[in-house]
């Protein structure tokens, strides 16, 4: 399921991307060759990195990305490590959800005096607003179910759990997955030169 949710938020994130590039490189076309602007390119950035933000704040919660400050924890006992990595998972809860709320209070506005972003097209902003809504909603989700399940493993004495799964990767582990990535992708391109 982790997985799922993960490659689903990742392939998202791609095609927001993709499709800004794309729109980018026919804006920077058409103004270099044919001095015409498509207009709305800057706009559709400034949406696409907010709510790029929000499915990257997903990711990292998921994927134990996210950049803590580490020098001392490796060195505090076991139970410590543990403690440190429950508050984070709680705190990092707290804040999606405050995010969340913030986000609402902002829709909310948007739909209440119709406003409009200051473009050439001015697009309702209710509809990007919501698009970052939505995304700042699965960050609280995913933080908020990270919280409970830390404290559940707290709470049932599973510290060595709650250190594994909570806590960011290790250099080691991160250098871990790149080889098995390479090997992987190794295999591939091995099959298919075969075949």
């Amino acid at each position: 399921m982790k997985e799922r949710l993960e490659n689903l938020l990742g392939t998202l994130f791609g095609i927001i991307f993709i499709v800004l590039v794309a729109i980018v490189t026919i804006e920077t076309i058409a103004r270099k060759l044919f001095n015409v602007s498509v207009q709305g390119a800057d706009e559709l950035g400034g949406y696409s990195l907010a709510v790029g933000a929000t499915i990257a704040f997903s990711l990292a919660v998921l994927g134990r990305t996210h950049i803590r400050v580490d020098i001392l924890h490796e060195r505090y006992p076991k139970s410590i490590q543990a403690l440190m990595n429950w508050l984070c998972a709680v705190l990092m809860s707290a804040l999606a959800i405050f995010l969340c709320w913030t986000a609402w209070q902002v829709v909310v506005d948007s739909i209440e005096y119709a406003s409009t972003a200051q473009t050439a097209w001015a697009t309702p902003l209710v509809y990007p607003q919501g698009a970052w809504l939505f995304g700042l909603s699965v960050f609280a989700l995913i933080s908020g179910f990270a919280a409970i399940q830390a404290t559940y493993l707290l709470i049932t004495g599973k510290q060595s759990v709650v250190i594994e799964e909570f806590q960011p990767k290790s250099a080691k582990e991160e250098l871990k997955e790149e080889l098995v990535d390479i090997a992987a992708r190794d295999a591939v391109a091995i099959s298919r030169s075969n075949t």
